[in-house]
This record gives C-alpha cells, structure tokens and sequence, in this order.
C-alpha cells in the first residue's frame, strides 16, 4: 500500500471535518475554531512508538504554552503506524499515561478516531461507531477547558450530544456515509 503524501492527508482529513464533523454537527463546537483557524493539524512521519510519543510530547507541550486563540485543538495524524484499530485502541492507555505524566490532567484530553473505529460491544458495521473514524488514525488532543465551556453552551450535555450524533448517523445510514465522505 501506498502512503498518500502530506497533502492528500491534510486535504482527507479536513473534507472530513467539513463533510461529517462540522457538515453532520457531530462536534456541536468544531465550527467555531475550524473557521478560526485555530486547529493545528499534524501529520506524523514516525517510523515506531518511541518517535511518534516524542511528536505526542511536542505537541502536548506546544498546545499548553500557545494561546487558545491561536491554537485550540491538535489533530496528530499518523496514516501507517496504527493499520490495527486494536493495537491504536490499546495504545490510548500509553497516550494516558504521556498526559499524566505531563502533569495535564484536567488540562488537555486525548480522543481517537481510526478508520476502523469500534466501540465495545458494538458491530463493526454499526453505523455508529463513524461517529468517530477519520480518514486516518488520529489523536484529537483538546484542551479541557474548552471542552468543558463548549458541552456547557450545548443544551443537551454531552451525552445528548452522543445521542444525537448516533441518532444523525442512523439517519443517513452507511450508504449516506460513504457518500457524503466521498470526494467529487
């Protein structure tokens, strides 16, 4: 398999968060920093773990001592290393472990989107587990605060948001899915 060049990968990875993350308001909160510019998206070249948790070290550290108004959230995107949704699955416990010991508990969570995303107890081919695969395997690092002032503004909470966005994806089912994600 061929890996897509960086901007084949940048270009993949923001259709996907215009078509289905801000298009489907899966993340009731991405417009507002998307148009601001204010999403750092990086496309790792690490050739093993060890590399890649140094690029997670950097961009940690980055996003802690850069103003929120010039960058908000970190996409680290990395389009080889994790081919396994399982083995990237498993890999989060290391990645809780780099936030820790970091010291930004409560200060920066990581979330994980994988083309083969499935949550636990779920059908691969649920629909609901699109609600987080991304073109590539990647790590959302948000910073708390702002997830924290975004769910407050939402209405429904965090779990309505869940709910709705499961609720959105069962609406335009798989055959809607491949199509919206589809490029021109």
């Amino acid at each position: 398999m061929t890996t897509p060049d960086d901007a084949t990968i940048l270009a993949d990875t923001r259709h996907w968060i215009e078509k289905a993350v801000i298009g489907l308001n899966l993340c009731p909160f991405a417009r507002s920093v998307y148009v601001k510019n204010q999403v750092r998206i990086v496309v790792s070249h690490a050739r093993h773990l060890d590399a890649f948790l140094d690029e997670l070290d950097h961009e940690l550290d980055l996003l802690v001592n850069t103003p929120a108004e010039e960058v908000d959230t970190t996409l680290l995107v990395h389009p080889t290393l994790f081919q396994d949704f399982f083995v990237f699955n498993d890999f989060m416990n290391v990645v809780d472990d780099v936030v820790t010991e970091h010291e930004l508990e409560g200060v920066i969570q990581v979330a994980n989107f994988h083309p083969q995303f499935q949550f636990e107890g779920v059908e691969a081919d649920d629909i609901s587990n699109a609600t987080n695969r991304a073109p590539y395997p990647t790590l959302h690092l948000l910073r708390e605060e702002s997830v924290e002032r975004a769910v407050a503004s939402d209405a429904g909470g965090a779990e309505k948001i869940v709910e709705r966005n499961i609720a959105t994806l069962r609406e335009l089912g798989s055959a809607g899915w491949q199509t919206l994600l589809s490029k021109p």
